[in-house]
């Protein structure tokens, strides 16, 4: 398949186009990445040699290039947006241009060249689940922060262009990924590296916020699921089944990496904070989806690469990697 992958020197998005280039002769894939600091090039080392792929440096705001790119492609496949929510909370109108607007720009240009367009969102969509039950597709959408907001926002345009002109779109919403080429500052990588330095390892409030955890490789089987055998105008949830406390997460990492528990330094909690993730993905399931990868086994895989791959972390922290303050002090 022909793709317009956005965002795909990102986390998730360089682990899908790596996945999808192993996977299939016949995918052809142009990465179109604005290189912000959630962007590496260094997560696709290797795979710029490679014929069935291409690099393009911008922006999914600019239409005219949109236009362009999606002449002799397929699908659009898009991870292109800001997604720490910290930092939406200090910039929400620079989310919303990414998250929002970049979303319109990219569905018009698939619009006008007749293309798929798969919403890569997010399930902190929905807020905070009650105990007990996981949201379906059709639960309303509640957002607690900027972040959440601009996510949302998206989705109700790609459901809109569905609806309005006959756009075949796929949503995808899942839970909390971790694995390979994550961004520092994300919860499981910033949590491995200060752990490794021997660093206190801060926790919001009581820690017992619940998170539903995925890796990212049976996310990416998903996605490429969805492209072939999705409904359009369907969402899809993604869900691991890994629902687990945030400072039990941290002290699973400390015993890995046989660092002491005293490292777990509780600060205060930020504001929204969504206290339950929770996902009923039976929609997904019947397509013939289940993940391939235990929590244990791939949360180990995680904390060995990035203790064997210094030399792709070290030059991306910064002292706000390093902080232990609050968000409010650290952003």
């Amino acid at each position: 398949m022909r793709l317009l992958v956005t965002g795909g020197m990102g986390f998730i998005g360089s682990n899908f186009i790596r996945i999808m280039l192993a996977n299939s002769t016949d995918a052809n894939i142009v990465n179109l990445d604005r290189l912000s600091y959630g962007s590496n090039p260094t997560n696709l080392t290797g795979i710029e040699r490679t014929a069935q792929y291409k690099f393009v440096q911008g922006d999914i705001n600019d239409i005219e290039l949109l236009k362009k790119l999606t002449k002799d492609r397929e699908a659009v496949v898009n991870f292109a947006a800001e997604t720490h929510v910290d930092r939406s909370i200090s910039n929400p109108i620079g989310f919303h241009q990414s998250n929002t607007a970049g979303v319109v720009a990219l569905l018009e240009a698939c619009r006008l060249n007749d293309l798929k367009y798969l919403q890569i969102s997010t399930d902190e969509v929905y807020g905070s689940a009650p105990v007990g039950r996981g949201f379906s597709e059709d639960d309303k959408l509640e957002p607690s922060s900027p972040y959440s907001a601009s996510k949302a926002a998206a989705d109700l345009f790609v459901t809109a262009c569905h609806k309005t002109y006959g756009l075949t779109t796929y949503i995808t919403r899942s839970s909390n990924n971790f694995g390979p080429y994550q961004f520092p500052e994300k919860f499981i990588p910033k949590t491995v590296i200060r752990a490794m330095l021997g660093l206190q390892i801060p926790v919001y409030g009581s820690g017992r916020q619940v998170r539903d955890w995925i890796y990212v490789k049976d996310n990416c089987d998903a996605l490429d699921l969805i492209l072939q055998k999705g409904q359009s105008g369907e969402i899809y949830n993604i869900a691991g089944g890994n629902q687990l406390e945030n400072v039990g997460v941290v002290e699973r990492i400390l015993d890995i990496l046989h660092k002491p528990q005293s490292l777990v330094q509780h600060v205060e909690d930020r504001p929204g904070h969504d206290f339950r993730y929770s996902l009923n993905a039976s929609k997904l399931e019947a397509l013939g989806w289940a993940p391939k990868h235990s929590f244990e086994t791939a949360l180990t895989q995680t904390v060995a690469w990035y203790v064997e791959n210094e030399s792709w972390w070290r030059p991306l922290i910064s002292d706000k990697i390093l902080s232990p303050t609050p968000w409010k002090e650290t952003w």
